[in-house]
């Protein structure tokens, strides 16, 4: 414990004790006073001015520390089992990011954002409650032939700004809501996008995703410990919002226990109706269960696993 307080002095500066807890200046919100609060034996801080929070201290070495202050902490962790030794983890080798999936977009691609644009897109989009904002930053088009013709055309792009995959949902009648490429959905929908250093919002949907911010979908999909999406939360030890749809229940207790197991620091909203999911909802009612949403502790998933038996 004396080392980890060391490096954490080293990065964090001066502080002073209070019962068992160490007393630092947030770098967080660099507030002038000691206010971060530090349980070395728990590995655990809060800030009392901003709230900044976390039950991995890694988390402060690595964003705030040194190349040399993060190889210490890492040496004296040994086999962690608070995150630090991702890196090695989940390390990706140097063929699999080769085999980078890189697609182009679908023929016929109308991009919304131009001025020559057919009003019965805009029309399905509007009445989804999305407006020429949403349009701009999701980058949305449609088709107007081609196989995807009548589509709404939702693209998504990696880190790197190339095409990894896009979504293609129908606004006639087509009795297929959705025709999307046969491709890999092991992807993090439009990572160039997303700021892990922040909470990220994880949802069903691409249309949920549109409704809130930092927000990613997995697509019908789940959260695996090998999917690139759980990697990049892990690297990052990225505090997670949890709004899947209501009636994803078995999918959500799943993707909790996967992320409380990792320390990773979890809240999940509460619906008031369980027929009507994040695409359903104004942008406000989703604002409002956004903050509304409870704090999710390794306690609750086990209850709530006993619960579902």
């Amino acid at each position: 414990m004396t080392e980890k307080l060391s490096i954490l002095q080293n990065v964090l500066g001066a502080y002073y004790m209070s019962n068992t807890e160490y007393l630092f200046k947030c770098p967080y919100c660099g507030h002038h006073k000691n206010k971060l609060s530090v349980n070395v034996e728990k590995g655990v801080f809060k800030c009392w001015i901003c709230d900044a929070r976390g039950k991995n201290l890694y988390r402060i070495i690595r964003k705030f520390g040194s190349i040399d202050d993060q190889q210490r902490w890492k040496v004296i962790s040994g086999t962690r089992t608070d995150l630090t030794d991702f890196e090695s983890l989940f390390a990706e080798d140097e063929q699999e990011e080769v085999r980078e999936q890189i697609l182009e977009m679908p023929p016929n691609f109308v991009s919304l954002c131009n001025k020559n644009k057919s009003r019965r897109p805009l029309a399905y989009l509007k009445k989804r409650g999305i407006d020429e904002i949403d349009i701009l930053r999701w980058k949305i088009g449609y088709c107007s032939g081609g196989p995807y013709d009548g589509r709404i055309i939702i693209p998504s792009f990696n880190a790197s700004g190339d095409l990894n995959y896009f979504v293609a949902r129908t606004f006639t009648n087509d009795y297929r809501r959705y025709l999307n490429p046969s491709v890999s959905r092991d992807i993090i929908f439009n990572e160039l996008y997303l700021d892990f250093d922040e909470e990220i919002t994880i949802v069903e949907g691409v249309f949920d995703a549109i409704k809130t911010t930092n927000a990613v979908p997995i697509l019908g999909s789940t959260i695996r410990e090998n999917s690139k999406l759980f990697r990049k939360i892990a690297m990052h030890d990225t505090p997670v919002l949890l709004a899947l749809d209501p009636d994803a229940k078995y999918k959500s207790l799943n993707i909790k226990n996967l992320l409380l197991k990792y320390g990773i620091q979890v809240r999940e909203v509460t619906y008031p109706q369980i027929d009507k999911d994040l695409g359903d909802m104004t942008k406000e009612e989703v604002h409002k269960l956004s903050v509304e949403a409870r704090k999710i502790e390794q306690f609750d998933s086990l209850v709530e696993q006993i619960m579902s038996i």
